[in-house]
């Protein structure tokens, strides 16, 4: 989880961020005392919770959360502040918290344990996909996946692809071989190349990525860590990623995004 903290004082900052802190020890955060900053982060590397002071010289909090919810509609915005007024005005922006000062710990640890835009953690998936640019697959350890054969290889970029909706072995050899007849001689074939990329994601542990069914196949999208999933919510970090390049190697591969960004 990547935390944010802004205040102008550098005492009250440094009393939010230790509070942070000790409520999510995992937690990376990182504290600021200019908006600006904070603002440019957040656009570069994304985050998942912003915890911010309201009356501040400047741009106050509640302006700098609207610039910030362009950046990531679902951010999570905790408001902190020693003047209860502004409270009426914060909740318009539907933030995730609201928090009187001085901050305790506890506090903290309540507002993270019910945040608007709850954080999936990604620390248990078990694959990490790259789409953007060439697709990839990855252990998370960063150990590259090897395929047996390249075209189970896209099997599993299609079914990545149609994050997580079943597909028929019919339609994956649609987009795989568009102008050739499905008969029993490719149903053969395409059987062959779905148990070699089992094969493939059995000898690394990642079996579970692939969810079967009678003649159907799909991904479990909470198993995968994957640019693409999080370029569709408006991860920061992936949309900045995002070059213009999806699935280079597949002619098929067409960039599906029915947000606002596009």
């Amino acid at each position: 989880m990547r935390i944010l903290c802004l205040d102008d004082e550098p005492l009250a900052l440094k009393m939010l961020e230790q509070a942070v802190k000790e409520a999510k020890p995992d937690a990376k955060v990182s504290a600021y005392r200019k908006q600006a900053d904070l603002l440019e982060e957040a656009k570069q590397n994304g985050c998942d919770v912003v915890f911010l002071d309201i009356h501040m010289r400047g741009m106050n909090g509640v302006e700098l959360a609207r610039e910030l919810k362009k950046v990531n509609p679902k951010m999570n915005i905790i408001f902190v502040t020693g003047f209860s007024e502004y409270a009426g005005e914060a909740m318009k922006l539907h933030a995730s918290g609201y928090i009187m000062k001085p901050v305790t710990a506890e506090e903290v640890k309540r507002e993270l344990g019910e945040l608007r835009f709850p954080i999936i953690p990604k620390s248990d998936v078990l694959l990490r996909v790259q789409c953007f640019g060439n697709f990839d697959v990855f252990l998370p350890s960063g150990e590259h996946v090897h395929f047996a054969r390249s075209r189970s290889k896209e099997i599993f970029a299609y079914l990545v692809h149609r994050h997580g909706s079943s597909c028929t072995i019919k339609e994956i050899a649609a987009a795989l071989f568009e102008d050739e007849p499905y008969d029993k001689k490719q149903l053969n074939y395409m059987q062959q190349l779905i148990h070699a990329m089992m094969k493939s994601l059995r000898d690394v542990g990642a079996e579970a990525a692939v969810v079967k069914d009678f003649n159907a196949l799909a991904v479990d999208p909470k198993t995968l860590d994957c640019d693409y999933y999080r370029f569709k919510e408006l991860d920061a970090g992936a949309v900045n990623s995002f070059q213009n390049e999806y699935m280079s190697q597949y002619y098929w591969a067409d960039f599906l995004y029915d947000g606002d960004l596009l």
